[in-house]
């Protein structure tokens, strides 16, 4: 019998796609053909390679208006955001600008006697997990850098987002990327850990829970295979007495709500000096009290169901704990909440680390607020949690904010913005976010290994 991926659509919980899952021969037999097409593909002029990832990029900007109509049906966004198109083309247009300065050799000594440099190396094939929840702009975190490095790439997509990774594909075919330099595969979980623990792939790149890291860190065990991990975080956002507040709730609430909370970057828990907790509480309740919750193909709604009916799940249950625990929940359960995946947006208040909402990965629309004394209990609060992807403190002292992020346990310090992946920047996070170096120049270094020359000439 042939095992298949289904992709239910959490509009209305029909099956939207269904595909095979390739299996252990097939799989390895695709990986074997990415990794004899790397050599000639890493020949190829740097600048050609250049020219062939941004040619696919421009053919998925051909479809957009598609792009967003079908990541409504596999993941619930409205379609009145359009898609992922402007963030995956800023990434990868970065990614190509720095190429050529990024893996340049570094030269110690040219002189008559000695040629000693260091070159960067593509590491080979490279294995992109991708998540579902921004499918197309994490797939090309690692792809567009990989492909330029000189890697060849297996990419594996979330089943809720199957069919992002054959339209990758299918634009990258299409401009003249060669099929087994840039392969799209279905498979279990148990294939992909045996791609890795077998050596069959030379990179690994991850994004995704954290238990998923560690199956995958576990695969690698004693094999050396480099496994990049990034798996979420609960991130805050700290609004001091100086902050100009107006535009710390329309950001930070949006930083939390968007997309459904199902963001790896998306603020989950605020915590506001005291002088302005009342004011902001009520401007996030009322903003919160405007969004329309409802079907994603609909261009009014501004909040589609989450993509899973067990994702709203997990919130729910958080919602509930921290009522149960003394939490004021500010938002009337909507109409459209149907108690699986269309799900009511909250602001909870009277919060404590006591309850799972403040401490564990919600990944939803909810966000809990508290109100602080001073910069050292919203670090200490802000560091109380076991993952570190980002972090937004809103004022308007700049060394403030410097400081204050200094001793903060995080991949990343936003001041006066959040939920941003700027693609200048390193994508890192510390703690249980995992460990890893996307976009930025570090994110050609993590995709290639420095190779020594040491030339002693007659």
């Amino acid at each position: 019998m042939i095992q298949t991926v289904k992709c239910i659509s959490p509009i209305d919980g029909s099956i939207y796609l269904e595909r095979p899952v390739a299996p252990p021969d097939a799989a390895i037999a695709a990986a074997k053909n990415g990794r004899a097409a790397q050599k000639h593909w890493a020949a190829r002029p740097l600048e050609e390679r250049i020219a062939l990832v941004q040619a696919g990029v421009a053919e998925i900007g051909k479809t957009t208006e598609r792009m967003a109509i079908e990541l409504a049906h596999q993941m619930g966004r409205p379609v009145r955001y359009g898609g992922e198109f402007g963030g995956l083309e800023e990434r990868a247009t970065y990614m190509a600008g720095i190429a050529e300065t990024a893996l340049a050799p570094i030269v110690i000594e040219d002189s008559d006697a000695f040629l000693r440099k260091i070159e960067r190396e593509p590491h080979g094939l490279v294995l992109a997990v991708a998540p579902w929840n921004y499918p197309y702009m994490t797939a090309i975190n690692t792809v567009a850098p990989a492909l330029i490095a000189g890697n060849t790439v297996l990419l594996k997509h979330a089943a809720q987002t199957l069919q992002v990774g054959e339209r990758m594909a299918e634009a990258f075919h299409t401009v003249g990327v060669p099929v087994e330099v840039f392969q799209n595969i279905v498979l279990d979980h148990d294939t992909t850990s045996a791609l890795i623990s077998g050596r069959h792939v030379d990179f690994v790149n991850f994004t995704g829970s954290v238990r998923g890291g560690q199956a995958l860190e576990r695969a690698a065990a004693g094999t050396f295979i480099p496994v990049s991990t990034e798996l979420g975080g609960k991130d805050p956002g700290y609004v001091r007495e100086d902050a100009e507040l107006d535009a710390a709730v329309e950001t930070l609430i949006d930083g939390a709500m968007f997309n459904s909370g199902q963001c790896c970057c998306g603020i989950e828990r605020i915590y506001v000096h005291g002088s302005l907790f009342n004011e902001f509480v009520e401007k996030a309740v009322a903003l919160v009290r405007g969004y329309k919750l409802g079907n994603p193909l609909d261009p009014e709604t501004t909040l589609g169901p989450m993509a899973h009916v067990r994702f709203a799940r997990t919130v729910r249950d958080h919602i509930e704990d921290a009522v149960a625990k003394g939490a004021t929940a500010h938002i009337e359960r909507c109409a459209q909440d149907d108690g699986e995946a269309y799900l009511t947006p909250q602001i909870l208040t009277n919060v404590t680390h006591d309850m799972d909402v403040m401490r564990e990965e919600s990944f939803g629309p909810v966000v809990g607020i508290m109100p602080v004394r001073d910069d050292e209990e919203a670090i200490a609060l802000m560091n109380d949690c076991q993952f570190g992807l980002t972090a937004s403190i809103w004022t308007q002292d700049t060394d403030a904010a410097n400081e204050i992020g200094r001793r903060l346990e995080t991949g990343t310090v936003f001041m006066n913005r959040c939920d941003y992946l700027d693609p200048a920047l390193c994508w890192t996070g510390c703690k249980d976010t995992g460990r890893g170096a996307g976009l930025s120049v570090l994110g050609f270094h993590a995709l290639t290994r420095p190779k020594s020359y040491h030339l002693k000439k007659a």
